[in-house]
């Protein structure tokens, strides 16, 4: 049931996210140092980005021996940076506004999205730690070393422990497929709304699939639950977890060696706007903070939500203290883009972004459908409905009286003709052949 008609004195932003029309909500409380920040009882910095990404690169020689897919770039686990001029019409980009890059995380091997990040960390942290506490490694082992971690000994203490997580989908896959590659016993709490073939995936790859009836929110209170049952049970917590968030913000310096690559530079007159897609918020807010940290102020970053469910919006108008969900705004949390299906924001995410998120902004279901086809017809990459998100928000930034008032305000309106838009793709790889045409049967129609 829907909530009343807001008050005539709401804010305009928070009558329309009521109304679940498409909004663009800036932040206040951001500001332009990004030191040792506070988030979840522990203060983080560049430190703590560049350890994940020292793990993935000492894991590498681990990941490609136990990854097909991964032996050809010696285990690293990477995204191409793609130019699309192409796409500036469909992302509302008029000429002098910019121009327009893709960071295809939709390709992303072994997962397939943008959770292959911070969920292969964790599983890799965890592995790691297993492999000290039982002599399998000591802390003097190279790169070389960690190939044992795919060996059996280690596979039989890895088969002691059981790797849950609850997840709409993509998470579930990235937790999935890389515990069960080690040895561990995975567990993958879905919810409702998680597509009917990611859940044979993981099935497919000996991941125990949970089903329940509720939303995202009681998938992961249920395997939290059950996993605090058993002391060999580590359970992937998508919104608590520093270890997640960490993993995801190790996608930075790759980033800024990509962007030196192409000739893109990010200062105070080439400013960089990043729009991400955001579900409970881990992953977008794991990348902004690695992106705030390497590439300073100058990258401004913006969350993507469904119009039914932008949790991480009414938790950053709402401030610390409240923890809102979308069902009290009258919304029903109902959407396509299943990875973007949340009720309610992760705290620590929230909390960590207070300085350093630029704002947020919601698109429609049927945008998101019309979006997807324009990007395959653009450039012939195949995405999933969330991935296509961000898509929407270059043309809310340059092209809306609210957007370009707030680039004045900071002072980017006349550097606007030499900006870079960095639109996040982050699922759609393995998406079955005929779901994917039935997603672009849907675009054609909407579009």
């Amino acid at each position: 049931m829907r909530s009343s008609p807001p008050p005539s004195h709401e804010d305009p932003v928070a009558a329309r996210l009521r109304r679940a029309e498409p909004c663009l909500w800036f932040n206040p409380r951001r500001r332009d140092t990004a030191a040792r920040l506070p988030v979840a009882g522990t203060q983080i910095g560049l430190d703590d980005m560049e350890a994940a990404a020292a793990r993935f690169a000492r894991c590498a020689p681990l990941l490609a021996q136990v990854f097909p897919e991964l032996r050809a770039v010696g285990g690293v686990i990477e995204s191409p940076l793609l130019r699309a001029p192409g796409l500036h019409p469909a992302a509302g980009l008029a000429p002098g506004q910019g121009a327009l890059w893709i960071k295809a995380d939709h390709g992303l091997p072994v997962a397939g999205s943008v959770k292959a990040r911070g969920g292969i960390h964790e599983v890799l942290e965890l592995a790691e730690r297993l492999a000290l506490r039982h002599g399998l490694l000591t802390p003097q082992s190279g790169p070389g070393d960690y190939r044992a971690l795919a060996g059996p000994a280690a596979r039989a203490v890895f088969a002691r422990h059981t790797v849950a997580v609850g997840s709409t989908g993509n998470l579930g896959l990235g937790i999935g497929v890389a515990a069960s590659a080690l040895g561990f016993r995975a567990v993958v709490h879905m919810s409702a709304d998680a597509k009917e073939w990611k859940k044979e995936r993981l099935r497919l790859r000996g991941v125990q699939v949970v089903e329940h009836a509720g939303d995202y929110e009681g998938a992961v209170a249920a395997g939290r639950a059950q996993a605090a049952q058993d002391p060999f049970s580590h359970f992937v917590d998508d919104e608590r977890s520093l270890s997640l968030l960490l993993g995801y913000s190790a996608a930075a310096p790759y980033l800024r060696r990509q962007l030196r690559d192409a000739g893109i530079a990010v200062d105070a007159r080439h400013p960089l706007f990043v729009y991400l897609p955001c579900g409970v918020g881990g992953a977008p807010a794991g990348i902004t903070f690695g992106l705030r940290q390497v590439l300073g102020p100058h990258v401004h970053c913006f969350f993507a939500e469904p119009v039914q469910s932008p949790c991480f919006m009414v938790q950053m108008m709402a401030g610390q203290g409240a923890h809102p969900s979308v069902y009290d705004w009258g919304l029903t949390n109902k959407t396509e883009a299943d990875g973007l299906a949340v009720p309610r924001a992760s705290l620590p995410a929230a909390e960590l972004m207070a300085p350093l998120l630029s704002g947020c902004f919601t698109v429609r279901d049927e945008t998101l459908f019309r979006q997807l086809v324009q990007v395959l017809d653009a450039t012939g990459e195949r995405i999933e409905p969330s991935a296509a998100a961000g898509l929407g928000g270059p043309g809310l930034l340059a092209g809306t009286d609210g957007g370009r008032a707030w680039l004045a305000a900071q002072g980017l309106l006349p550097h606007l003709p030499q900006a870079t838009h960095l639109v996040w793709t982050t699922g759609g790889l393995f998406v079955p052949p005929e779901a994917y045409a039935r997603f672009v049967e849907r675009g054609r129609a909407a579009g």
